[in-house]
């Protein structure tokens, strides 16, 4: 199996953890303070996997260059909009269908992906990608009357319109983030990754926390006190983003983003288990969709 499989199936589970922990953190900070918690909290953690690597691997310290700083900004920068905007999404669907609105972002990353490095996907993996897509449109329309004006407003509404352009936010990033990696080569896959994700993490936590102390330090005083609950949610969200990094330096960034998809697994897993949300039989669907895409890429591209 290549390497880059594991790396993001593991990935995407950490993202799903530190994801239901930002919901029930919403809950006490607030759409900004729970997206702060995610870079705020994450830093300490990833310097000290820069570290590791460098005095315990033996792994060079990069040396960034104009395409790391900016491609790394830019990644920072859209990766806040697509978590606000996600976690945003949680006050109009319950948490399983809130995150699938997101999940259109594998066929936007591979747009991107193509715009910006040249990159191609197989007619198979493309096909793949549309089976996932669809099984997104499924679980959007499980809990709606299938009539043509609920199908519109499911499709073209508000929640579906925040959730396509927070897919697109993360497209964007992952395919700034792959560019600002690669442009660190010669120090190893697993180093590269690290150094842009360090860089971009320390930028989200300046920019954010700059944002918030103009604008709301009512919410940033609130994400520092709640600092027993928000370093899991840093914590998660490192662990998460080495895999996303390093998978991403390994791999076409489409590719990564289609088998992240089977996060909605675990995102169904956590609604059902932890958050007692009830599963329809079309959401089942719509998993099934979405894992035969996940299986399709690993087997068929």
């Amino acid at each position: 199996m290549e390497l880059w499989i594991p790396i993001t199936v593991g990935a995407a589970f950490c993202q799903n953890l530190r994801t239901a922990m930002q919901k029930h953190l919403k809950g006490k900070l607030g759409t900004s303070g729970a997206t702060f918690v995610r870079f705020g909290y994450g830093v300490p953690f990833a310097a000290v996997y820069v570290l590791v690597l460098n005095q315990v691997f033996g792994f060079p310290m990069p040396v960034p260059n104009a395409t790391t700083l900016v491609a790394g900004a830019l990644g920072g920068l859209a990766q806040i909009l697509g978590t606000f905007l996600l976690i945003h999404l949680f006050s109009f669907r319950n948490f399983a269908v809130g995150t699938a609105y997101s999940k259109t972002e594998p066929i936007q990353a591979a747009l991107f992906g193509f715009l910006v490095l040249g990159e191609h996907v197989s007619a198979v993996a493309a096909v793949c990608i549309l089976v996932g897509i669809a099984g997104v449109i499924v679980i959007s329309l499980a809990r709606v009357p299938l009539t043509l004006a609920a199908i519109r407003t499911s499709l073209v509404g508000r929640p579906a319109l925040i959730g396509l352009a927070s897919a697109a936010f993360f497209g964007a990033s992952a395919v700034a983030y792959r560019t600002a990696s690669l442009s660190l080569e010669g120090t190893g896959v697993a180093m590269q990754a690290a150094f842009a994700l360090v860089y971009a993490t320390s930028f989200q936590t300046v920019v954010m926390g700059s944002w918030m102390a103009w604008r709301e330090p009512e919410q940033l005083r609130a994400s520092l006190k709640a600092w027993r609950a928000a370093v899991w949610v840093g914590a998660s969200g490192v662990a998460g983003s080495i895999g996303w990094f390093t998978a991403m330096t390994l791999q076409n960034v489409a590719y990564v983003r289609a088998l992240a998809q089977i996060e909605l697994v675990f995102t169904f897993l956590a609604s059902w288990l932890i958050f007692k949300e009830v599963i329809v039989r079309s959401e089942i669907l719509g998993c099934v969709l979405i894992v035969a895409a996940v299986v399709g890429i690993i087997l068929l591209r």
